[in-house]
């Protein structure tokens, strides 16, 4: 008798969260117009005419609509200017400003004339690396602390921008403000 009861208990306290999910009325925005609501009426008609009974369905409405790939979509990616690994070369052109949230694509070119690496452990914490393709190999690390080459070749990065601050991706040893990339996140 004593198990009759407490799998009866479990079952209404488990059955208690479906009967709030099946009660609960859609979010309302106070932007409805009463022609909205008398379309919503008439929908509501049509639905009850056809015997269907339709669930609710509850979207979720964020700040930004970037459509139905999310912000991983290529419409939302941003290419940046390459980054060079050369001897006696600027690694790149200037600073890159990036925004927080921002979907980013970057590669970053070597050109074999010395075995060189970029560096910069607290820009690869500042960002969700989506994947680095190298020869058309795709890698879609953990994380990740540097990029070596030992000979000419090209390395894609591909990112979200995550935390704001000021990084810089350097060529490990070196001090000359042309031997890094800086970027910029907002």
């Amino acid at each position: 008798m004593f198990r009759l009861l407490t799998v009866l208990m479990i079952l209404a306290g488990l059955s208690v969260p479906v009967a709030a999910q099946d009660a609960a009325a859609p979010p309302q925005d106070n932007a409805a117009t009463e022609a909205d609501v008398s379309e919503d009426d008439d929908d509501d008609e049509e639905q009850d005419e056809g015997g269907g009974d339709a669930a609710a369905v509850y979207e979720a409405a964020g700040k930004f609509d970037y459509g139905f790939s999310g912000i991983m979509a290529r419409d939302n990616r941003t290419d940046l200017a390459p980054l060079t690994l050369a001897s006696g070369q600027p690694v790149a052109g200037g600073e890159y400003t990036l925004k927080s949230g921002g979907f980013y694509r970057i590669a970053v070119n070597a050109d074999g004339s010395q075995e060189l690496a970029l560096s910069g452990g607290d820009f690869f914490r500042a960002i969700w690396i989506n994947e680095i393709v190298i020869n058309d190999i795709e890698i879609r690390p953990m994380g990740v602390h540097s990029l070596e080459f030992d000979n000419a070749g090209t390395a894609v990065i591909s990112f979200v921008a995550i935390t704001p601050g000021r990084y810089a991706l350097s060529i490990p040893g070196s001090s000359g403000e042309t031997q890094q990339a800086v970027f910029t996140i907002q």
